[in-house]
């Protein structure tokens, strides 16, 4: 070799390799393994096969090398350009490791089997030397091995890798119309790399090197359809704390109106799968997306493309878990007086003013009231309660929520809330909550009556310096047991109005009261008794239940019950919590 060839070879980081002399002929040793490339700093290529010394690979390479001289070291990289997925070249360098000793191996086996019957042959009898000489090469040319494109293809058929192994006993050399002929036999006819393939035949690593020789197209599944909205599904329900220790409850939305014919959300279609091919040129199926359909309910439409859901009314949006729904909105501009009467909605209601004493608002929806609600009112909402300025009663106002209810402040009122209950401070009332009772904004005040919560009371301050006397429980079913309640206090006044009706004197007026107040006890009776059945069937699990009251002043006159425990709070404690631990209540 020249030093020109040495080096390059040095620059290529490639051991220059000699020509085998008369002693190393037949036992020259494999030579070393290359060290896998990096294709980084510090980071190894994982798409390097690394092969042993003793592979059969090498036992051709070798051969090769003592035939021709110089030869680049074999190089296995399935993923030169580092696009292929981890995982894949991971599982695919198994595969090739198989395919590589298997075609290996045959190949010598195939070579050692043709080189057995080479020996020089003596002229037969009567046959002239020259004869003989003459059929003996023509026997060698026999036994010549061409050289072999081997094809490695992925698993998923997408990608074709070729390395050809080179030529033995003088066969023919790799060339173009060699290695296309080699593609046609093996049904290779998608996505081949003909500019590669040209280069192959008279690159000097022709041999012993893996090429990605052709690419498949990938199948590509249909997106699914999606819904974009354009109100929201779930309505954040939590005032948050300012710095001043405040809670804006007018920045409270429940109602999100809507107008006849404007779009609530739409529809993005489902797009079709595109097909892909093999490098064997067979299609790849995809997958079309699927459909959604438009989540329409009560007082919605589709438009006549399918793609939008509108309001088929005026009114609010809500979502119900399953659809899109509006509701009309009942807007009262001032109080809720005499000039309105009272309210009985099917939807939300939207009062600007204060609900004056002795009136009755019911919505099936939510209720928004920017004033105050009076002494005397009954308020009842299927939704949610927001009353910006408060509840002001006198021990007869009542307020029954199956949501949650935000108020400035709730002062000798009744209320029975399903879940949670946020305000500023409660004084003298009777709550029933069956979630949380939060009161740490403002004041954050609990002081006298009694707060009843099945998970948590969060306060500021619970009862009061001079010792007013303030009931806490925790746990249980505090709405059914309201509704109990309120049943047995029915029952209690269609009896005192019936021993009123019969101590009347006999009338046709009589019977007719007497006849409907009958019908009216027997029903409240049959409603009582189902509900004492039900408390008697939840008795066992509310006993399991426990609750928590924190708060960061407890006075004394303040009574905690859970269950059938009862603790009370004799001395002032700062920063404390008090729960159940082991059957017992403890303050921490």
């Amino acid at each position: 070799m020249s030093i020109k060839d040495k080096l390059a070879a040095l620059l290529r980081g490639q051991p220059s390799a000699k020509p085998p002399d008369k002693e190393s002929a037949g036992t020259l040793e494999p030579e070393p393994e290359q060290a896998p490339e990096s294709s980084g700093p510090g980071v190894l290529n994982q798409s390097l096969l690394e092969l042993s010394a003793e592979h059969q690979i090498y036992r051709l390479y070798n051969q090769r090398r003592q035939e021709a001289g110089y030869l680049p070291a074999p190089r296995l990289c399935l993923d030169e350009d580092g696009v292929l997925p981890p995982e894949m070249v991971h599982r695919e360098l198994g595969r090739l490791r198989t395919v590589l000793t298997k075609a290996c191996s045959a190949r010598l086996k195939e070579a050692k089997g043709r080189s057995g019957g080479s020996r020089r042959r003596k002229p037969a009898k009567g046959e002239e030397p020259e004869e003989a000489e003459t059929a003996e090469t023509a026997e060698n040319e026999a036994l010549a091995l061409d050289a072999l494109p081997l094809f490695f293809l992925s698993s998923d058929k997408l990608y074709a890798w070729v390395v050809v192994l080179p030529p033995i006993g003088g066969g023919k050399e790799l060339s173009r119309d060699m290695l296309y002929e080699a593609l046609i036999t093996n049904e290779i006819g998608f996505g081949v790399d003909t500019r590669l393939a040209d280069r192959i035949a008279h690159d000097e690593r022709r041999y012993f090197n893996l090429y990605l020789i052709a690419k498949g197209k990938p199948a590509f599944d249909g997106k699914n359809g999606n819904i974009v909205d354009n109100f929201p599904r779930v309505i954040e329900r939590v005032l948050e704390v300012d710095e001043f220790d405040q809670v804006d409850y007018t920045a409270l939305n429940l109602i999100y109106n809507v107008e006849k014919g404007q779009e609530i959300c739409h529809l993005i279609k489902p797009t079709e799968g595109e097909p892909g091919r093999t490098v064997l040129d067979q299609e790849i199926p995809a997958k079309s997306g699927k459909n959604v359909p438009l989540p329409q309910g009560r007082n919605t439409e589709i438009s006549e493309d399918g793609t939008q859901l509108l309001a088929s009314i005026d009114g609010s949006v809500e979502f119900t878990g399953r659809s899109f729904q509006v509701k009309p909105v009942l807007e009262i501009s001032g109080n809720v007086d005499f000039s309105t009467g009272d309210l009985d909605f099917l939807g939300d209601i939207n009062i600007g003013g204060n609900v004056l004493s002795g009136f009755t608002v019911r919505a099936m929806g939510n209720i928004h009231i920017a004033g105050v609600v009076e002494a005397g009112s009954t308020i009842e909402a299927g939704g949610d309660l927001a009353v910006v300025k408060g509840i002001l009663g006198d021990g007869t106002t009542t307020v029954q929520v199956h949501r949650s209810i935000f108020s400035k402040y709730v002062e000798n009122a009744t209320i029975s809330v399903r879940e949670n209950l946020q305000t500023d401070c409660i004084i003298g009332s009777s709550i029933y909550c069956g979630g949380e009772v939060l009161v740490q904004s403002g004041r954050g005040v609990i002081m006298g009556g009694r707060v009843w919560a099945a998970k948590r009371i969060c306060a500021h301050t619970v009862g009061s310096q001079s010792e007013c006397k303030t009931s806490i429980v925790l746990g249980g079913k505090p709405c059914a047991s309201f509704e109990q309640e309120i049943t047995q206090r029915a029952v209690n006044a269609m009896e005192m109005e019936l021993e009123r009706l019969e101590c009347q004197p006999d009338s046709p007026v009589k019977s007719s009261l007497l006849s409907k107040a009958k019908i009216k006890l027997a029903t409240a009776e049959m409603k009582l008794r189902q509900l004492e059945e039900r408390r008697e069937r939840m008795a066992p699990e509310r006993e399991r239940e426990s609750g928590r009251l924190e708060c960061g002043a407890a006075y004394p006159g303040t009574k905690v019950r859970i269950g059938d425990e009862v603790f009370r709070v004799h001395d002032l404690s700062r920063h404390c919590v008090i729960t159940m631990i082991r059957d017992e209540i403890v303050m921490m």
